[in-house]
């Protein structure tokens, strides 16, 4: 797949979210290779008139400023006391971070600030920035969550055709969390029919317990329009016997109760069984006393 690399400095860094547990989001990067075909940026673009199907992930917008409009913008206190989320609207650790860096910049921008932060992402090139990310939690509450909604080859081949096999993720998890990061799983997002049995969901939180993972959170598939044609256009493609079944359930964007449900009861199960938290709150930065333990590390 070509792919376009538009370098375009932009004038803003932090946007506001309102109704999630962040104040503010932070995307280095408009636009993703990963092309998921549930991503939920999809409906965001169709709303903005881009492209939102197979298009989606050829042209990827390059904020090349936003490392020095984000160390601005935090000199404001309403910025800088908030918890801002990195990745909500496309992959910090996309292949281009290996060039531009833009991610690592923001994490040191962030933590010179002592500014709360939290990232998603599906990318192992996160263990390149196993030392800022460390520096940044020795300064403040943040956490990484690698998106892995599932160990099945066959799904993760067909789903997220542009990512990096899952166990490479949770490899990496366990790097981090054994440099003493806060570090955890999302199960995210539980397709209905295709990843959610229970010895689906359970290979997964074994694996993020077996590597270190500090917390899971899960979520069942949403389909907003934009990421509904695309989704189901691909699941037509591949598994056309459950088309039938996505047109029912997924009438309005949100699948049923009786979907969804038991996946949350099942995965707050699995986690009681191998003893992994919530994601909570963020974790609090080390002593002063601490901090010679992991500068030694």
């Amino acid at each position: 797949m070509r792919v376009e690399y538009r370098e375009e400095p932009c004038k803003i860094a932090l946007s506001p979210v309102k109704g999630m547990h962040f104040e503010w989001s932070l995307n280095p990067y408009m636009g993703c290779v990963h092309r998921c075909t549930f991503c939920y940026v999809r409906a965001f673009e169709q709303r903005a008139d881009r492209p939102s199907g197979t298009a989606y992930g050829t042209s990827i917008r390059v904020k090349t400023n936003i490392v020095e409009v984000l160390r601005r913008e935090l000199r404001l206190p309403s910025r800088r006391e908030a918890h801002v989320a990195i990745g909500s609207a496309t992959d910090p650790y996309q292949p281009a971070e290996g060039q531009y860096r833009l991610t690592r910049g923001c994490i040191e921008a962030l933590a010179a600030a002592r500014t709360r932060f939290s990232i998603i992402t599906r990318g192992p090139l996160a263990l390149r920035d196993l030392d800022v990310l460390r520096e940044a939690s020795q300064r403040t509450a943040m956490s990484i969550s690698f998106s892995v909604p599932t160990l099945d080859d066959d799904v993760w081949r067909k789903t997220e055709p542009g990512t990096a096999h899952p166990r490479q993720r949770i490899k990496v998890l366990q790097r981090l969390s054994e440099a003493g990061i806060h570090a955890g799983l999302s199960i995210a997002p539980v397709l209905p029919g295709l990843s959610d049995r229970p010895e689906q969901l359970e290979t997964v939180v074994k694996a993020a317990r077996d590597h270190g993972a500090r917390f899971i959170w899960c979520g069942a598939l949403r389909l907003s329009p934009g990421t509904r044609e695309h989704f189901l256009e691909c699941l037509a493609r591949d598994w056309p016997e459950l088309l039938p079944s996505y047109g029912a359930l997924y009438a309005r964007p949100t699948a049923p109760r009786s979907v969804t449900q038991p996946i949350e009861s099942l995965v707050a199960a699995l986690k009681a069984k191998y003893s992994i938290g919530d994601e909570g709150a963020l974790r609090a930065p080390a002593s002063e006393e601490q901090l010679p333990l992991f500068a030694a590390s």
